[in-house]
């Protein structure tokens, strides 16, 4: 087989228009399993394909680009560095979009390799170009040149490597492209910055991160929206929210979230703020970060009680974060009245608005509800059925009616809420004791939708997994449920043939 594509290399070196050799050396490459096709073609000269990537027919650069997909793939990173450096180099700049990808990701599996990585910091060409096509226009292009990097930084010599002065410079003058192109950077730095405690003093001793702070500062309202999303995604780590609380980040935020009634865009940047509590909240303590920065409690509450839809959607989204956990749901509880209210509303919200926010509505009310079998205390337990008597005089009736509306996102939602209270001894004494609705649970036909057929199995697996199931619900209905559960989501019961013979 080598010797075949030996022979097709050397006839499509001896033609002007090899756009026909060039398929048929594809199609034998295509031909050859790729966990024998490294030792096929190792030893082959691959500078025809390079040469011929240099021209202006697209088809002909598209085949070069599988053929040298499929054959450098099937290559050791260590010999690809080796033979093709400076290839690669070339690719990274070369005009077409297919051509840089390739060689960019090719460059990504070098930079993962413990020993090829060696051979590829000893020049720092190779990286300068990668950086720079963080500034492509192309954004899948810039994409595929920070995926690339970001490997170069799971060792500390790589790390060395992209911080030293000649990279670090390239990199700085990549960033005055274009304000999206510096945000490409950014983007860069933070995903360095979460690797490790390590990689993150690099990120703040290049002065990168300082400079990404100052950002949320700044006069330019969109420029501001992306630094609260970047230093949302910086404080995903706990050494980014370290560094952040040291810095006083955390209190500037929850000013500018104080300070947003007097500022006539703060429309833009205001739920950036929110989602960033948020999520810090969830991923630390929703207790600690509400009594130490209460202007973002406040701020959710107004939001959710407000009548802007885009603002009620992320306090909808908030909100049911802080609920998922035990003690979110306590911090919540703790506001007494208050968090009623946004309670009775979030239902309203479910039953009337654009079916965009009712979703959210009522995604939020199943995790608000929502309690695992080890977090059942008499205290929750309790808690989440006043809740859910709060949305309505009938509450069961009311997800019910909304769960058989013609709108399948809707109906999954509505028995997430199901699957949620399903678990809990109140909501099963509820279930059965609402006329007509334990056969609804049953009836296969009320799901037409593949979603819906899914959501419905999974609220049949909470009853039946339930300790309480059977003093609940009687051993005759849990009988049934299981074999609903055994039968699986898509079961269609089989009709039985009705003989004709002899009908006119």
């Amino acid at each position: 087989m080598a010797a075949s594509v030996e022979r097709l290399l050397n006839e499509i070196s001896s033609v002007d228009d090899p756009v026909e050799e060039l398929q048929g050396l594809k199609t034998a490459l295509y031909s050859i399993p790729i966990s024998t096709l490294g030792d096929s073609v190792s030893g082959q000269r691959l500078g025809v394909i390079f040469a011929l990537l240099n021209s202006n027919s697209r088809e002909q650069v598209e085949l070069c680009v599988d053929i040298l997909e499929r054959i450098l793939m099937a290559l050791s990173p260590i010999h690809l560095v080796r033979m093709y450096r400076a290839e690669l180099e070339g690719g990274v700049q070369h005009n077409n979009e297919a051509v840089k990808i390739l060689a960019l990701t090719l460059i990504g599996r070098i930079l993962e390799h413990p020993k090829a990585i060696t051979e590829i910091l000893k020049s720092s060409d190779v990286l300068c170009a990668v950086i720079r096509a963080i500034g492509e226009e192309k954004i899948s292009v810039a994409e595929q040149a920070i995926k690339s990097l970001c490997k170069l930084t799971h060792s500390k010599a790589g790390l060395d490597k992209l911080f030293q002065p000649d990279l670090l410079n390239t990199i700085k003058e990549v960033m005055v492209v274009s304000d999206v192109v510096r945000y490409r950077i950014y983007e860069l730095v933070v995903k360095v910055s979460s690797v490790s405690p390590s990689s993150f003093t690099y990120c703040v001793d290049s002065g990168l991160i300082s400079q990404l702070l100052g950002e949320l500062t700044g006069d330019d309202i969109v420029i501001r929206v992306t630094a609260v999303e970047m230093v949302t995604n910086l404080a995903q780590s706990l050494h980014g929210r370290t560094f952040l609380t040291h810095e006083g980040i955390m209190d500037q935020i929850s000013n500018m979230i104080r300070g947003a009634e007097t500022d006539p865009f703060s429309s833009l940047y205001l739920p950036g703020l929110v989602k960033f509590f948020g999520n810090v909240a969830i991923m630390d303590s929703p207790q600690q970060v509400c009594e130490t920065y209460p202007a973002f409690q406040n701020k959710v509450f107004e939001m959710a009680l407000g009548s802007d839809p885009a603002m009620i959607g992320v306090a909808l989204d908030t909100l049911g974060l802080l609920g998922s956990t035990v003690e979110g749901k306590q911090v919540l509880h703790k506001t007494g009245d208050k968090f009623k209210a946004v309670l009775v509303r979030m239902s309203h919200f479910a039953n009337t608005e654009a079916t965009e926010v009712r979703v959210r509505s009522l995604e939020a009310i199943a995790q608000l509800l929502t309690l695992q079998p080890e977090q059942q205390t008499e205290d929750l337990l309790a808690l989440t059925e006043s809740w859910f008597h709060l949305l309505s005089k009938q509450p069961l009736d009311m997800i019910h009616k909304i769960s058989t509306q013609p709108f399948p996102e809707l109906h999954v939602c509505a028995f997430r809420i199901f699957t949620a209270i399903a678990s809990q001894p109140w909501g099963q004494r509820l279930i059965i004791s609402t006329p007509g609705f334990m056969e609804f649970v049953l009836d296969r036909s009320t799901s037409p939708t593949k979603d819906a057929k899914d959501a419905k199995f999974e609220l049949v697996g909470a009853l039946v997994s339930s300790s309480s199931a059977t003093e609940m619900l009687g051993s005759q209905n849990c009988l049934r449920l299981k074999t609903y559960l055994r039968e699986g989501p898509y079961y269609v019961t089989a009709m039985a043939a009705v003989g004709t013979e002899g009908a006119n």
